[in-house]
């Protein structure tokens, strides 16, 4: 399955995929409000100040399973994360990402292995998966790889669009 055939939402209810950002690379972060490293939406939303018009997007995905840190509805999250760290990124809705009910992008995506060739769940907020332009995943980064992180940001350049 690509992962720009699966449904998705956005923050506030609208359909879309992955389908829309189809000719950008894509970083998809599984983001809470209340975690020690939630401080990463800064850094995020640097990313996206930086590359954003270069063919790139942070793309956050709200997630509640690790210690209840996403307790917030979507207008919570939404003016949290715009007031907090000024976040112009899209967001979508709340999923879970582990476990019976994790969302289908999930399905996909924790099938990729990490730098250390790991697949599998999720393990907490913030694990990044960068995709091409063409919506193949090409990294997986787990929660304490900052937004700044040599090989991310090496990572996501060399993913750019021509």
């Amino acid at each position: 399955m690509s992962l720009y055939d699966i449904p998705l939402r956005t923050l506030t209810g609208e359909p879309t995929s992955l389908a829309d950002y189809s000719g950008k690379a894509v970083l998809l972060v599984n983001v809470a409000s209340k975690c020690g490293l939630t401080p990463q939406y800064a850094g995020l939303e640097r990313l996206q100040q930086t590359y954003g018009e270069k063919g790139f997007t942070v793309l956050g995905v709200p997630c509640n399973q690790f210690a209840g840190q996403e307790p917030g509805n979507a207008e919570e999250i939404q003016t949290f994360c715009s007031a907090t760290y000024g976040v112009t990124f899209p967001l979508l809705e709340k999923v879970e990402v582990n476990g019976e009910h994790r969302h289908p992008l999930y399905t996909e995506l924790t099938q990729v292995a990490d730098a250390e060739g790991e697949a599998g769940d999720i393990q907490w907020n913030f694990e990044k998966f960068l995709t091409n332009s063409r919506g193949e995943v090409v990294g997986r980064f787990r929660p304490r790889t900052e937004p700044d992180a040599p090989e991310l940001i090496a990572a996501i350049e060399a993913q750019l669009p021509a």
